[in-house]
């Protein structure tokens, strides 16, 4: 194949690129970028994954 064919498909895909524009959804990308409250701050999402290294201690003592 010749340069030819190689430059004309980088062009065809070099177009489609710029055309191409995906859907956004805006409410779900404010949801996750936003404001967090100062509740939100405080709260410990792992909490009920792990077991207290406290409590440990005291059960063995």
């Amino acid at each position: 194949m010749g340069r030819g064919r190689q430059k004309a498909k980088h062009t065809k895909i070099a177009r489609e690129l710029k055309s191409y524009s995906p859907s956004v959804n805006y409410a779900a990308l404010e949801k996750e970028l936003g404001h967090q409250s100062d509740d939100d701050l405080y709260v410990d999402k792992w909490a009920d994954e792990f077991d207290d290294e406290d409590d440990e201690l005291d059960e063995t003592a």
